[in-house]
């Protein structure tokens, strides 16, 4: 027996093209016509799904962006989650990563690969600024470089005008993709697009940015015969859960608190899920809260802590209620923004220096820093049987380094040493890689273990 399933990927030549405007402005187009819209994000990227989050919930409904990424996890695994998420959706839309064969090494964990893994519809976003008929060439290319993809269409971002898109329509139908209309050229958009997920002022309406984004997009972009070119059959199955590792075999519910506002939001929705399955999540904020939950494990993420180092430093009563979590040999986990809060001090930009939770012996700086990034992979030598997967991303660096005990080895996407470490202070464990365990979804367990 089969079901209709509607599905695409928004996918480019390149970073750059418009994919993200496209992304959130359909995402939203289709919530407010009472779709029930799931989206997803191809790769690690943990700002794009808070988003697309924003962007589908509308009139009550709401749906979690979630990562499809096969280096981080198994084919297996996303295709489990893309079946997992979307079952009770009326769309899946997957935002694409880079160009669409740009992966972490050629192809691999490229757009390309999620949706051959999926089976679904390619859309190409193609910025035309520059461009007319030399369109014809490149859709050809993206359409017959590997048959195995469904390049079923093409919109046409930062068109000047409609006589410029009837150049753009022609070389579409030529190259055999069908084009689906195109996205004028509009500073507004473009500006909010540039500071949508890098503005975190509690001023900033997202809400009305996005808005905009949806009502520009839609005078122009055919979204109904998008639908109907993402529509296809599928069997009826139910799919369990893709998973390495062992689940928490403890039976009583345990609380795990979790760092959550603009300092620290670099969440993976999956990994919230797996912990939930280890605990109750209770949310705090570092920065308004005078004290901390009863916790078994105490999670901090990801964020803009040099944002907020003073308000961090300010909040003398959460630093000392964290110290003092930590110097009782409770389990705290840290990564990258949540690491350096738990360092000494953190200097900001300007040179000044910010007091911070003092858990370990480092402290961290944003001058001279320059960018890190890459895939990692993760070996808890002894202590963890599985390999952890995950992703690097941050400016800052590690200015002083005192006496602490890294207890992992890590190599990059190509197998290459990295000096990235992954620090233990009695039961803290704290690292600058952002780990994802939606499928070794036994590490929280093993971070709740008492050693």
């Amino acid at each position: 027996m089969a079901a209709k399933q509607t599905a695409f990927l928004l996918a480019a030549p390149s970073s750059g093209s418009g994919k993200t405007t496209i992304t959130l402005a359909l995402l939203r187009i289709l919530s407010r016509r009472g779709f029930r819209v799931q989206p997803f994000k191809c790769g690690p990227d943990y700002l794009d799904t808070r988003l697309h989050t924003l962007a589908a919930s509308f009139g009550g409904r709401a749906a979690d962006g979630i990562n499809l990424d096969t280096f981080m996890s198994s084919e297996a695994h996303v295709h489990d989650l893309f079946q997992r998420y979307s079952r009770n959706a009326d769309v899946s839309v997957v935002e694409g990563v880079m160009g669409l064969f740009d992966g972490a090494e050629k192809a691999r964990g490229s757009s390309a690969e999620i949706a051959r893994l999926l089976d679904i519809a390619v859309i190409m976003v193609v910025n035309a600024k520059s461009m007319a008929y030399s369109a014809a060439p490149l859709l050809h290319g993206f359409r017959t470089f590997d048959p195995r993809l469904r390049l079923a269409g093409v919109i046409f971002n930062q068109v000047n005008t409609p006589s410029h898109y009837r150049f753009l329509e022609a070389a579409a139908l030529d190259a055999g993709v069908e084009p689906l209309g195109y996205v004028p050229r509009n500073e507004d958009v473009v500006i909010s697009e540039r500071h949508l997920g890098l503005n975190t002022s509690a001023g900033y309406d997202r809400e009305a940015v996005i808005e905009a984004m949806a009502a520009h997009v839609e005078k122009t972009v055919a979204v109904d015969r998008l639908l109907a070119l993402a529509e296809k059959e599928i069997p009826q199955i139910v799919t369990g859960r893709a998973c390495r590792g062992n689940r928490s075999r403890e039976t009583r519910r345990r609380v795990i608190a979790v760092a959550r506002d603009e300092a620290f939001s670099f969440l993976y929705a999956e990994n919230l899920s797996v912990l939930q399955d280890h605990g109750d999540i209770v949310y705090f904020s570092p920065m308004e809260d005078r004290s901390l939950p009863q916790a078994d494990l105490l999670y901090l993420a990801g964020g803009y802590p040099e944002l907020y180092a003073g308000r961090l430093a300010a909040n003398r009563d959460m630093r000392k209620a964290i110290a003092a979590y930590c110097a009782a040999g409770r389990a705290a986990y840290a990564e990258c923004g949540g690491m350096m809060y738990l360092g000494e001090s953190l200097m900001t930009a300007d040179g000044t220096p910010h007091p911070m939770c003092g858990v370990l012996d480092l402290d961290t700086t944003m001058q001279g820093a320059r960018l890190t990034l890459g895939y990692r992979k993760v070996r808890l030598e002894g202590l963890y049987p599985d390999e952890l997967r995950g992703h690097e991303f941050h400016y800052s660096r590690i200015g002083r380094q005192g006496e602490l005990r890294n207890i992992a080895s890590v190599s990059d996407a190509r197998d290459e040493r990295c000096s990235t470490g992954v620090f233990r202070a009695g039961n803290t464990v704290a690292s600058y890689i952002h780990l994802y365990w939606g499928e070794t979804r036994g590490f929280p367990e093993f971070l709740m273990e008492r050693r």
